[in-house]
């Protein structure tokens, strides 16, 4: 049953972003992947629930995780995106590739995230085809309260990061207030903390750390390392002057109390 929740998985996140694909060819828009981003997740997570044998308070409780993180954080990036365009992230790649772009972003772009999306999944796929015959216990638990102060501070980052740019007196001003103040990606932070309380849910189940976690540990280094942070702060320094001064006394990631000025700065 192991091989057929991570087969229909790996089909579901397929098929998703060959779909959205096609649509963003007819858009000529290849953001919209980030809007199906958190969305491909509540996907798998009822696939995970349907062919899993795993217990199904468990597959229930993934499942429903799932879709509250990945249905606000959909919602939340489609109306940042709406009616913006294409990020320039991807239309410097369409400029790039020129006519070659509607293939190279198939493979540069979506199956990419497929990949990704079914690696970050793996929670939800241990917790569901493991652990029949085991019912929640307190590894549970205390998943599902890392969850939740996950959720809570990605959610309370987004929303004021959104009332800060809504003030029109903000204009080219650093975000540093709230939790703000204490990293410099709240939103972030909360992300992966959402999936290792995913990943204690798994390995509750019975998974072994290198499994109920491999996805969390992914999630962690896609933010922190490679499209997360790194993209974010690549040129922000030209758009806002004063985020150098931000940066030396803010965390990078994990939330801590501001340096005194002249600190060191934080990676």
């Amino acid at each position: 049953m192991t091989g057929t929740v991570m087969a229909a998985s790996g089909g579901g996140a397929l098929a998703l972003v060959l779909l959205v694909w096609l649509l963003s060819l007819r858009l000529r828009d290849a953001s919209i992947i980030d809007v199906f981003w958190g969305a491909g997740f509540v996907l798998i997570g009822w696939i995970c629930a349907a062919v899993g044998d795993g217990d199904r308070g468990r597959r229930l409780l993934l499942a429903i995780l799932v879709t509250i993180w990945g249905l606000r954080l959909a919602v939340h990036i489609g109306r940042r995106n709406l009616g913006k365009g294409e990020d320039r992230r991807y239309a410097e790649m369409r400029e790039r590739d020129g006519e070659r772009f509607w293939f190279t972003s198939l493979y540069r772009v979506y199956l990419v995230q497929a990949v990704a999306m079914w690696i970050v999944s793996l929670p939800l796929q241990a917790g569901a085809a493991l652990g029949a015959g085991h019912g929640l216990g307190p590894l549970d638990a205390v998943g599902g309260a890392v969850w939740l102060v996950g959720f809570a501070f990605e959610s309370l980052g987004d929303l004021q990061l959104d009332r800060f740019k809504a003030d029109p007196a903000n204009r080219g001003r650093v975000m540093d207030h709230g939790l703000w103040r204490y990293t410099r990606h709240p939103n972030y932070f909360g992300d992966a903390t959402v999936w290792w309380g995913l990943g204690l849910v798994a390995v509750g189940a019975g998974a072994v750390a290198a499994w109920g976690f491999a996805g969390s540990i992914l999630d962690t280094l896609l933010l922190t390392r490679v499209s997360g942070k790194p993209v974010l702060e690549r040129d922000i320094e030209q758009r806002r002057p004063g985020y150098r001064d931000y940066v030396e006394r803010t965390s990078g990631f994990v939330p801590l109390p501001p340096r005194p000025p002249g600190g060191a700065a934080s990676s």
